[in-house]
């Protein structure tokens, strides 16, 4: 041998060698194998509940004759040695049902136990609740006990809901077991619920014995066998075996019944008196056994939540039961209205922190419906227990309910006493952790600055606790506050402005006149408020009150330039006002805010003047957009005038050098300008059409000046050409151009520590002449359907070449007039394009959701990020919206070949492989190779024969029939025979027969998919 061939002789022979696993019929050869292997020091292999289960399933199983019939399990010598087998196992294990109904199925469990009661000679044919149970043999009676209590305990498992295992792969076999075991054990339920008065009533007999009884053991079982010649009377195993005492037989029947009426209490209430006498019983007995039952097997932790749950559910009988748990105490005092007792309960709690915070939430909420439903003691009961739970919320470092806030916004004096008193008594200063100390501190303060009652805060301010847990900085800051809290009534009034002259009412205090400022819309009335509001302080300013008075930036420095407080509040007030109507689409407000703001600043700023005539241009441009829309009314000829005089003023410079007197004043004055007015004058043209305008009237110099101008003449330019000659794409390329640049991403270069140069890529290029959602933010205040047309094709046709996937292009109009490359391929943003393009398109779609163009654009989108079932919903819609929802023939141009071979794509990867066969056939040349290969898959996702009736082609359906017959499929074969007989499918009909045919099966058919997809 060689060395090495040694070394894996000597590895292998060192490896610790694992026993043979025991088999069944090992056991039935050798009589005390069992014995043995139940008592080795490891674990068994198979453990002793593998034995039953297969002990009990070779003895069950079913013998065939000769005749091959399927006979049931003979009674002889091999079948009864197994189950006697099984029977010393479960002995075993003491007759432990509670691991026998965790580990064994209930045919199992129900088999064994059977057995248990033949071999105990249980008299059959006859009920056991007409047995004598105290003429009976002690094995014999706790065989009886045994079984009976399975029943019950069965019964009430199989009364909880239980999670569905998850199924795995289907296997006929598998699944036929399963279904096999399910039926049986259904069976089996249905007669144990039928017998479970029966049981129940056997049960409550065994709590009449007054002796010990016995079960079988491995060694009573043996003996059985050698005293079945005895005819008569009892046997020596009778009364030998496991001894069970009276009272824990007596501790386990108790427990047993006592679950099974606590689970009939929800349907009869009285059984919960029943199950609260059985399980308190069961509790004593159980105390009185000791740690080490022989076969009482109770989790004392269920136990206790029975309990716990049968003192809630019945009136107390004593004292000493409310003694019990604290949940049954708060029960009980709710029970009872005992209301002081229960706080009393929540302030000690709030020292044990026993009772959960969310039980604690419970009872609040529980207490409050009964106030609201007209106990109107409970009000203050409430009130306290909502304190207690607050302060409990404190110490545990939580945060407090918001009935708690609710009630300190009007606290009375009341509530404070109880407040400290609750506090007091919920922390021991002496004995507190640091944290509980500091949060109550916390606590105290924040609800010392909250308080708006110098009276509360003091009461609070001066309680000994407060003193001890509030460093003398935090009291000395409170204090000051509370000296600097005084009546704002008492600041002297000072004389009106003779400009204004509306009678102020100091009597009112600032704080209504506040809201009332807040609230109202109306010019004259914010005047008269902000006119009292100034008599009654000067060093107020009162465009601060609210903070959704928002007026624009580059405004902001002129109207709080004003001098005079009171104007400077009513022109900012009346700006934010109206801005805010606006933005609510209010217009008639806004306008009257608007004017009234016009005419005040008028008499003083010509800059501020300036200002709101831009703003009311604004106004009216929105206002005539939510008016009309974009298919209303052209707006009258003095609101284009001014959008065209506005952007005029944009000029610096006029060409030549020359500036006019008005121009002149607003270069003097500065005036600040929005850029919102430009984009929506811009916009509100191209919606218009005033497509002359932007491309030969508007000035060059305010072209090259602002980016939204320059790309609005561009826009009107390429629509004004189209659909026109091939000089057009000269106007669609500086437009392409533009838009290029915009979505074209920076590099820039820099040197890192070691000396070599990274490059870092900048998500936006600076060179384009407006950002990316500059650009979207524009596109969004467009509405004229040419426009958008315009902007979609362009975006479509830089995405296609971005992506460079011509399988999955995306369609639009106008494709052609765009250049077809790009130069820098590499630095434009292709997540960009997709993401505005998508946007773009959703954006047109809500503009106008008819558009047949916008609409297969959007299908084609989906289809090219393989949304396949979104592209056929879309597809759908384009086509039906030409054909009056397919009652026409779709037009060509809309349903044409590529879409119709993405629309077959689209359902032969959603598994409808019949649609795509009928698909196959709209298109110009039938596509008889996909169609065949499509009727070849037998797992189809769609309606499969219920869709024969829309094929009209003769080819296909013959092929159909063909391929039926060959699977065998004779009711498919019959449909698709059926379909070929129609007479007008005929091939010898004329054309225009057969093309009639043709069209009413595509509109059935295209009518039948709508409603699948729509």
């Amino acid at each position: 041998m060689s060395a090495e061939a040694a070394d894996r002789v000597a590895v292998t022979s060192s490896r610790p060698c694992t026993p043979p696993q025991a088999i069944w019929f090992e056991f039935l050869l050798d009589e005390g194998l069992l014995e043995k292997h139940l008592q080795k020091s490891h674990p068994a292999d198979p453990s002793p509940i593998q034995l039953i289960n297969q002990f009990l399933e070779q003895a069950s199983k079913p013998s065939v004759n000769e005749q091959n019939q399927v006979q049931p399990p003979t009674d002889n010598k091999r079948n009864r040695t197994l189950k006697l087998l099984a029977l010393k196992v479960a002995a075993y294990l003491k007759w432990d049902l509670e691991l026998l109904e965790k580990s064994l199925t209930v045919p199992v469990l129900n088999m064994l136990l059977n057995e248990l009661l033949c071999i105990s000679k249980v008299p059959p044919g006859v009920k056991h609740v007409d047995l004598d149970l105290c003429s009976l043999p002690p094995t014999t009676t706790m065989a009886i006990l045994v079984y009976n209590r399975w029943a019950v305990r069965t019964t009430v498992q199989s009364s909880f809901p239980v999670k569905p295992l998850k199924p795995g792969p289907p296997q006929l076999n598998i699944m036929s077991q399963m279904q096999q075991e399910k039926e049986l054990t259904d069976n089996i339920l249905k007669v144990l619920k039928e017998q479970a008065g029966d049981s129940i009533l056997v049960l409550e007999k065994a709590l009449q014995l007054t002796t010990d009884l016995y079960v079988h053991t491995m060694r009573t079982l043996d003996q059985i066998v050698g005293e079945s010649c005895l005819e008569n009377g009892d046997t020596e195993s009778s009364t030998a075996g496991l001894r069970i005492s009276m009272d824990e037989m007596h501790c386990q029947v108790c427990y047993d019944l006592g679950t099974v009426f606590f689970s009939q209490g929800s349907l009869n209430p009285p059984a919960y008196e029943k199950a609260k006498e059985l399980l308190f019983r069961t509790n004593e007995l159980l105390s009185k056994i000791g740690d080490e039952p022989v076969h009482c097997r109770i989790d004392q932790k269920r136990l206790d939540g029975y309990c716990q749950a049968c003192a809630v559910l019945t009136d107390p009988t004593d004292v000493n039961e409310q003694q019990l748990t604290t949940y049954g105490r708060v029960h009980h005092c709710v029970k009872s209205s005992n209301y002081q007792g229960l706080i009393e309960i929540f302030l000690n709690d709030n020292v044990t922190l026993s009772l959960l915070p969310y039980f604690r939430r419970s009872v609040l909420r529980e207490l409050s419906q009964m106030a609201q439903n007209g106990d109107g003691n409970l009000e203050e009961v409430c009130f306290k227990v909502c304190i207690c739970n607050a302060i409990r919320d404190v110490l545990e470092q939580q945060m407090i309910g918001v009935r708690f806030h609710q009630i300190m916004l009007k606290p009375t004096k009341e509530i404070i006493d109880f407040l400290l008193e609750a506090c007091a008594r919920s922390l021991n200063l002496d004995q507190a952790s640091e944290d509980s100390k500091r949060n109550m501190a916390a606590f105290l303060k924040n609800l010392c600055q909250s308080l708006d009652d110098p009276q509360f805060v003091f009461m609070i301010s001066s309680y000994d606790m407060f003193s001890k847990l509030l460093k003398d900085e935090e009291r000395k800051e409170i204090h000051d506050q509370m000296r600097k809290r005084s009546p704002r009534a008492k600041f002297s009034a000072k004389p009106l402005s003779v400009f204004y002259d509306i009678p102020a009412s100091p009597s009112v205090s600032i704080g209504q006149l506040e809201h009332q400022l807040i609230l109202t819309v109306d010019p004259g009335r914010i005047r008269q408020i902000l006119i009292e509001l100034h008599g009654m302080t000067s060093d107020q300013h009162f465009w601060t009150v609210s903070n959704k008075w928002e007026v624009p930036t580059v405004y902001g420095g002129v109207i709080l330039g004003i001098k005079d407080n009171l104007t400077r509040d009513l022109v900012y007030i009346l700006m934010a006002k109206g801005l805010h109507c606006i933005m609510i689409k209010d217009f008639v407000h806004a306008r009257q805010l608007y004017s009234t703001c016009l005419e005040l600043v008028t008499e003083f700023s010509p800059k501020l003047r300036q200002v709101m005539l831009n703003e009311m241009l604004l106004l009216d441009i929105s206002a005539h957009k939510a008016e009309t829309g974009s298919a209303g009314d052209h707006p009258p000829a003095d609101l284009v005038s001014r959008v065209r005089g506005y952007l005029e003023t944009r000029l610096t410079v006029y060409p030549g050098g020359k500036m006019s007197s008005r121009h002149s004043a607003m270069l003097r004055e500065d005036i600040p300008l929005r850029q919102i007015i430009t984009e929506e004058c811009v916009a509100f043209m191209l919606n218009w059409k005033e497509n002359e305008y932007l491309t030969l009237q508007i000035p060059a110099l305010l072209i090259q000046n602002n980016p939204f101008v320059k790309l609005g003449q561009l826009l009107a330019a390429t629509c004004k050409e189209l659909p026109g000659p091939k000089e057009s794409r000269r106007t669609a390329k500086d437009l392409w151009d533009i838009v290029v640049q915009i979505f074209c991403l920076s590099n820039q270069h820099k040197r890192v520590n070691d000396g070599r140069i990274s490059l870092i890529k900048y998500r936006e290029s600076t060179l384009g002449i407006m950002r990316r959602s500059e650009l979207v933010t524009f596109i969004k205040r467009l509405s004229d359907p040419m426009v958008l047309t315009v902007l979609i094709s362009l975006f479509v046709k830089l995405h296609n070449i971005v992506r460079d996937d011509i399988v999955n292009d995306v369609t639009a109009e106008y494709m052609t007039i765009w250049p077809t490359s790009v130069p820098n391929l590499q630095s434009v943003d292709v997540e960009a394009v997709a993401v505005t393009m998508r946007e773009m398109v959703n954006y047109s779609l809500n503009i106008n959701s008819n558009n047949h163009n916008w609409l297969t654009t959007q299908a084609d989108i989906y289809f090219a990020t393989n949304q396949f079932s979104a592209a056929l919903h879309f597809y759908l819609q384009a086509g039906a919206i030409c054909s009056d929802f397919f009652n026409k023939c779709v037009p060509s141009d809309v349903y044409t070949d590529m879409v119709l071979k993405r629309m077959i794509k689209c359902c032969s990867m959603l598994n409808c492989h019949t649609q795509v066969a009928i698909l196959c056939q709209f298109l110009r040349e039938v596509d008889y190779m996909t169609a065949f290969k499509a009727l070849q898959e037998q797992n189809s996702h769609d309606a499969m024969d219920s869709y024969y009736e829309y094929i009209w082609d003769i080819t296909i359906l013959e092929y159909l029939t063909h391929i039926h017959h060959k699977r065998g499929e004779t009711d498919k074969r019959q449909i698709a025979i059926k379909a070929i007989g129609q007479s007008e499918l005929n091939s010898s009909n004329p054309e225009e027969v057969l093309q009639l045919a043709a069209q009413k099966r595509k509109k059935k058919f295209l009518q039948a998919m709508a409603k699948l997809y729509f």
